[in-house]
C-alpha cells in the first residue's frame, strides 16, 4: 500500500477479529500511527455479503476491523500486543454474549512477511493464558467494508447499552494499560 502526496511513505494493513467489531473499532481509532481503521467482514465464502447474512453464522466470515497504519509510529507487534489484551482469545467463537463464528478471535495478514511476527505475539499470549489461546491465524482471503452505519459507531453511540456496558470498558481497558500508544 502506498503513502499519500506521493512522498513514498509506506503504509501496512493488518486486519483482525476479536467479536464484535465496534470494540475493536473504538480501541484502534485512538492508536497513535494508525492512519485508518475499517470494520468489515473477513475470510468467509460469499462475496460482499451484509451484516445480516454474516450475523445468521453461516456466510463463514469473522467480524473484523481492518488497520492502516504506518509502521515507523506504530510496530506490528504493539498492535498485536493491544489486541490480545483487549479481547479473550481462548473462547472459540465467542466474546461474552456475542456468540458464533462471525465472534471469533482471529489475524488475517495481506503481506507474507507478517506472518512470523503474527505467530510470534501469538505464542507468547498463549503461553501468557496457559496454553488456551484458539486465535485463527492466516492470510487475508477477502475483505469487505461493512455498512456505513457501523463507522465510528462507538464514537456516535456512547450510551447506547452494549456501547456504554462492553464497548466502554474495553475502551477504558487500554487506555490505562497502553498509555504510550495513545493518539496526542
Amino acid at each position: 500500500m502506498s503513502g499519500e502526496g506521493g512522498n513514498n511513505m509506506r503504509m501496512c494493513t493488518i486486519t483482525l477479529a476479536g467479536g464484535c467489531f465496534w470494540c475493536l473499532e473504538a480501541v484502534y481509532l485512538r492508536v497513535a500511527g494508525v492512519t485508518a481503521v475499517q470494520s468489515g467482514y473477513a475470510n468467509g465464502h460469499l462475496p460482499q455479503p451484509s451484516y445480516e447474512q454474516v450475523c445468521r453464522g453461516d456466510t463463514g466470515h469473522a467480524e473484523v476491523v481492518q488497520l492502516q497504519y504506518d509502521p515507523t509510529q506504530v510496530e506490528l507487534r504493539a498492535l498485536l500486543e493491544v489486541f490480545y489484551a483487549v479481547h479473550d482469545p481462548t473462547t472459540l467463537n465467542r466474546q461474552g454474549n456475542d456468540v458464533g463464528p462471525q465472534y471469533r478471535s482471529g489475524i488475517y495478514w495481506s503481506d507474507p512477511a507478517d506472518e512470523p511476527v503474527v505467530r510470534a505475539v501469538t505464542a507468547e499470549a498463549d503461553a501468557l493464558l496457559g496454553g488456551g489461546v484458539v486465535t485463527e491465524l492466516a492470510p487475508l482471503s477477502g475483505f469487505w467494508p461493512a455498512e456505513p452505519e457501523h463507522d465510528r459507531y462507538f464514537e456516535r453511540n456512547p450510551w447506547q447499552g452494549y456501547c456504554a456496558f462492553v464497548v466502554g470498558p474495553k475502551v477504558a481497558k487500554f487506555q490505562q494499560r497502553f498509555t504510550s500508544l495513545l493518539r496526542r
